[in-house]
């Protein structure tokens, strides 16, 4: 899959156009600590199974250097409960990479039991609170219909 439409090499100066989205819908009930959680957890596998999404590490006038970020944004978006099925459904059936967060995840301390909590509910029958999606950029939109940009 072709990544970016890289204007920069035409012109130095141009923008960078990416053709993928990464983006996270949060269900809209949740506290600010929770969307912020949600959030991390939620798109901090991507750098791992897909490494074009990390861009070059930073560094200071000083020479310090920091770690790598995502190369291009992330989108946040909210909606219901519903929204979030809904958004679930579609980004199962488009076979789009996803993570997710579930409210049983609230109430657990580690990664084991955290996959433990996922693995005991079925499908369709998961409390979403939070949903990430990778791909490209119509078929991101498509699952995310019915979602609002986060405020």
């Amino acid at each position: 899959m072709n990544t970016t439409h890289d204007t920069a090499a035409a012109a130095p100066d141009a923008p960078v156009r990416f053709d993928t989205r990464i983006a996270v819908l949060l269900r809209e009930d949740l506290e600010t600590w929770q969307r912020l959680n949600v959030t991390a957890f939620l798109v901090s596998g991507l750098g791992s199974q897909f490494p074009e999404v990390i861009g070059e590490p930073y560094e200071d006038a000083d020479a310090v250097g920091y770690l790598p970020m995502f190369r291009q944004p992330v989108l946040v978006f909210e909606g219901a409960k519903e929204t979030l099925a809904n958004a679930h459904a579609r980004v199962l059936s488009r076979a789009l990479p996803r993570a997710l967060f579930t409210s049983d995840l609230f109430t657990t301390g580690n990664d084991r039991d955290n996959r433990a909590a996922v693995r005991a509910v079925s499908t369709t029958g998961l409390d979403l609170v939070g949903l990430a999606v990778y791909g490209p950029k119509n078929a991101v939109d498509k699952v995310l219909k019915g979602a609002r940009m986060h405020p």
